[in-house]
């Protein structure tokens, strides 16, 4: 399946190293590109921060930047710059979801309070991820966490909620504490 249009032609010169073939290419590729980048980003939230220009352009300069590519025909370009643009949004999400757990963020402190806040969807989404953990292991300790953390209550508001002594529900906050703060410090 070789092709021996232009815009295979200008892929060549560009593997080749002639720097104004990449210049020639862009404005062949644009609109398709772009149109491309425009399919993929309508999957995801619509306050999404990559803008289907940056998109394009990221992917193109990863595309051309393929030194060693035999370029055999336009489709097998455009193949491999929509796997481009897919793995720059996943990276993209895997950014944001890294950021959204604590990604180069010190660990929680879990103070009395878990030392975390419900107004900050970081400490939710995390606490939230290791209690699921929790609940496999002690359920009624994540109870108690869950009641502490979300609801606002004291141990001996908890103790009657649960039907145990307080003195068992500040056992189980002791060990959930640093089981959570294990856990939390993977994440």
């Amino acid at each position: 399946m070789e092709d021996s249009g232009p815009i295979t032609a200008l892929l060549r010169l560009a593997a080749a190293g002639d720097p104004s073939a990449s210049s020639d290419l862009i404005d062949l590729v644009y609109r398709e590109l772009r149109q491309q980048a425009q399919l993929l980003l309508r999957k995801e939230k619509s306050a999404h921060s990559l803008q289907p220009t940056a998109l394009v352009h990221e992917a193109f300069m990863q595309v051309i930047g393929y030194e060693r590519m035999d370029w055999r025909a336009r489709a097998q370009f455009f193949a491999i710059a929509a796997t481009q643009m897919r793995r720059i949004l996943v990276d993209h999400a895997r950014g944001r979801n890294a950021v959204r757990r604590g990604g180069g963020v010190p660990p929680l402190s879990l103070s009395e309070g878990l030392g975390l806040s419900t107004e900050n969807d970081t400490d939710v989404l995390a606490v939230h991820e290791a209690l699921e953990d929790l609940e496999g292991l002690d359920p009624r300790a994540a109870k108690g966490v869950t009641l502490r953390f979300f609801g606002g209550f004291s141990s001996p508001e908890i103790a009657a909620i649960l039907g145990v002594s307080t003195r068992t529900v500040e056992g189980d906050w002791a060990m959930a504490r640093v089981w959570l703060r294990q856990a939390l410090a993977t994440r």
